[in-house]
């Protein structure tokens, strides 16, 4: 029995009628710009093949442990093998300009158990990146994921690749840290850089991306008037604010 010599050890914060959440499943996401589909080679591959031919160098596929793919048939066999599970579970970016495929994005590392989810294999063709429609399919994993009842959204990625963490930061995710020698990817050391947002951050950042996707958000040119980095950084020091209280 704890006593005054002997105090009980620190505990985490009880987590009332906690429990797992479902497994994400394989269902439409649609957005304003771009729907989710789960990801079928035999729907898919042809029009991702093409949409990744245009980066001609392959910048696109350097972080990641697969690609570039140098043949259409390849692709389509990596899709098979790779993009059909429930777990990675990969959903291919429709764009709703050309109904056309022209990206790739999965959830993964799915433990229900401690509510925990990951997002990433984000494979953003030319004509996805930079673009709303990139946002858009990122932020509709993201609210699915929290509406699903996960408590812990997980970013990863490697610690060189500063576009990726700059992303992150951009859509709310806070910086954990570095795994040193996280893996080996393509015969190279691979430092994991992680991120994260957890549940009680999620309603103030969904406020901030609904008004950042909003039409009046963008000039007649389409150029943004509010940046999001800037309506997230805002959204996660409020909810600080509002913890410490």
């Amino acid at each position: 029995m704890p006593n005054s010599q002997h105090p009980a050890p620190p505990l985490g914060a009880e987590v009332p009628n906690w429990t797992p959440p479902p497994a994400p499943v394989k269902r439409l996401m649609t957005g304003q710009f771009c729907t989710l589909e789960p990801a079928d080679p035999e729907r898919h591959a042809a029009d991702l093949f093409a949409a990744h031919s245009l980066d001609v160098g392959g910048d696109g596929w350097t972080y990641l442990p697969y690609g570039p793919f140098a043949a259409a048939q390849r692709y389509r066999d990596w899709m098979q093998a790779q993009c059909t599970g429930d777990d990675p579970l990969f959903f291919a970016i429709i764009d709703h300009a050309t109904d056309k495929a022209v990206g790739l994005a999965s959830y993964l590392r799915i433990t229900p158990a401690a509510g925990s989810i990951e997002i990433g294999h984000l494979s953003f063709s030319p004509l996805l990146q930079r673009r709303r429609a990139a946002t858009e399919a990122l932020y509709l994993l993201m609210r699915a994921a929290f509406t699903l009842g996960y408590r812990r959204l997980e970013w990863k990625c490697n610690a060189l690749n500063a576009a990726s963490r700059q992303a992150a930061i951009r859509l709310g995710f806070a910086f954990e840290g570095v795994f040193r020698q996280a893996a080996v990817v393509k015969g190279r050391n691979r430092d994991t850089a992680w991120f994260s947002i957890i549940d009680s951050e999620w309603p103030a950042l969904d406020a901030a991306f609904t008004h950042w996707l909003a039409p009046e958000n963008f000039d007649e040119n389409g150029q943004q008037r509010e940046h999001l980095s800037v309506l997230t950084a805002a959204a996660l020091h409020r909810t600080s604010v509002a913890q410490a209280e």
